[in-house]
């Protein structure tokens, strides 16, 4: 039995404003139409509510080229600046000469190098985001042989720079060793996609986190999410050792980072409004995804912590932090009339029934401040392309964010108008704005703004299991 099945932490700390100052160069890129009676608002500045970039330390800048650091940021009462939007990856200039900036990938696998199931691929934005000052100086993998494949090709290609020396290891120790003997410089961020199994706990194998911070305590991570699939105490431990020791840290919740959610923050910031409901649908299409450990709760803990995770956490992003204890669910398991799947990729038999995913969960909470959260999840859809939305509410005021994986396009609807203002903005590349935030953070860059930090990430996923959690105890017994 998984351990959270037996315990659930509580809530922890209530959410936290950072307000900052907007900028017009993003408004270029985006269509926006209403009707012509009415005028559009300029908005004066942004807001994001989430919970605070902990540890609240100012960052140095860091000189370039002599690598120390200079004046820190100014930053008023520990409030973080947030970007307004941030920027496609075109908008922004090409990189400019400087220092190497070393960098070590944990993973050999598709979020780090993509594929055709996604836009995913950390190694493609950072090759953007620094040109030729990227170098990769190790990759690390357990399947040595595939990580050596994807170097070949980057070597092959017009990144070769980034990976002529790059050096393989199956651990992090084994590449600990190797840079103490040879003392070559340490990296400047290590950028983790290995499966969530190993990390973010604080048992042996599990506890990639700690040993990071034993080994390179001074570097900056960047981490995939969920942050792990253990317990969500054991994720609070890890939150708070990271805290104390003050690194740069940031999560993939790269939703946050797409121009449309910004725009959001902007409209309820500028009109003063307090969220009064959020209303998440994931519709996954299952017919493609034939990833066996994906219909296993035991390996990937389920489609709404592994896979429903970006929309609860974009939920918390509008409406704080959750009422976890009020959080109630049901579901439609794999064993109810209405959960016969018809195209199903993989051969379920082979799975034990009491890890079957169900087929449809649907919860709804209490947000700290009074508002009401719901989130519906289902495995329903075939073919190939997902269905998902967003929808926020305030007085006077309904938001939708629709498709926002493919063409993110945002709805709004405002006080003394029935239509819908649309908003959409070209060419925007959220996975982009992360890296590029996570390495001005790193050196005092024009857009030094982390939108999801490790506390706030294990947030969202203590409210994925309290989903899980509470769709398990109502479900109707199998006949």
């Amino acid at each position: 039995m998984h351990p959270n099945l037996r315990t659930l932490a509580n809530p922890p700390l209530p959410p936290f404003i950072r307000i900052g100052s907007s900028s017009t160069r993003y408004l270029l890129t985006s269509t926006f139409t209403r009707p012509a009676a009415v005028s559009r608002q300029q908005c004066a500045r942004c807001l994001s509510t989430t919970t605070p970039l902990l540890p609240r330390h100012n960052i140095s800048r860091v000189s370039l080229a002599s690598g120390r650091f200079t004046t820190p940021f100014q930053q008023s009462r520990g409030i973080a600046v947030t970007a307004m939007a941030p920027g496609a990856m075109f908008s922004h200039p090409p990189p400019e000469p400087g220092a190497d900036f070393n960098v070590v990938m944990i993973g050999a696998g598709n979020i780090m190098f993509g594929s055709d199931e996604g836009p995913w691929n950390h190694s493609f934005r950072f090759e953007h985001k620094l040109g030729p000052r990227l170098k990769v100086t190790a990759l690390i993998d357990p399947s040595t042989a595939r990580a050596e494949k994807v170097l070949e090709g980057k070597r092959q290609s017009f990144v070769e720079s980034a990976y002529k020396d790059t050096k393989v290891f199956k651990t992090i120790e084994d590449y600990h060793s190797f840079l103490h003997g040879s003392k070559a410089k340490a990296p400047d961020a290590i950028v983790v996609g290995c499966p969530p199994a190993y990390r973010g706990g604080t048992t042996k194998g599990t506890d990639l986190e700690i040993n990071l911070l034993k080994l390179f305590p001074k570097t900056a991570y960047f981490i995939e999410k969920p942050v792990g699939t253990g317990t969500v105490e054991a994720a609070k431990e890890v939150t708070q050792k990271l805290i104390q020791n003050g690194n740069v840290v940031s999560v993939g919740y790269m939703l946050r980072y797409l121009r449309c959610v910004q725009k959001m923050k902007q409209i309820i910031h500028e009109n003063d409004l307090t969220v009064m409901a959020t209303n998440a649908r994931y519709s996954c299409a299952y017919e493609a995804i034939a990833k066996p450990a994906w219909w296993n709760k035991a390996i990937d803990m389920g489609p709404v912590i592994e896979q429903g995770t970006h929309f609860c956490d974009l939920s918390r992003y509008f409406g704080g932090d959750v009422d976890v204890d009020s959080v109630v669910a049901r579901s439609v398991e794999w064993y109810e009339k209405p959960g016969q799947l018809s195209k199903i990729p993989i051969d379920e038999s082979k799975i034990d029934e009491s890890l079957r995913i169900p087929r449809l969960t649907s919860a709804v909470w209490k947000y700290d401040n009074g508002a009401v959260g719901s989130f519906t999840h289902a495995v329903a859809l075939q073919g190939h392309a997902y269905a998902c939305e967003l929808e926020v509410w305030a007085d006077g005021f309904h938001m939708r964010l629709v498709d926002p994986y493919n063409a993110p396009t945002l709805f709004v609807r405002r006080p003394g108008d029935d239509h819908e203002e649309r908003h959409v903005y070209t060419d925007d590349d959220p996975f982009f704005s992360e890296v590029s935030s996570f390495i001005d953070c790193i050196e005092g860059g024009p857009d030094p703004h982390i939108l999801s930090s490790f506390e706030d990430a294990t947030k969202t996923y203590e409210l994925t299991w309290a989903i899980r959690l509470a769709a398990e105890a109502a479900r109707s017994p199998k006949a």
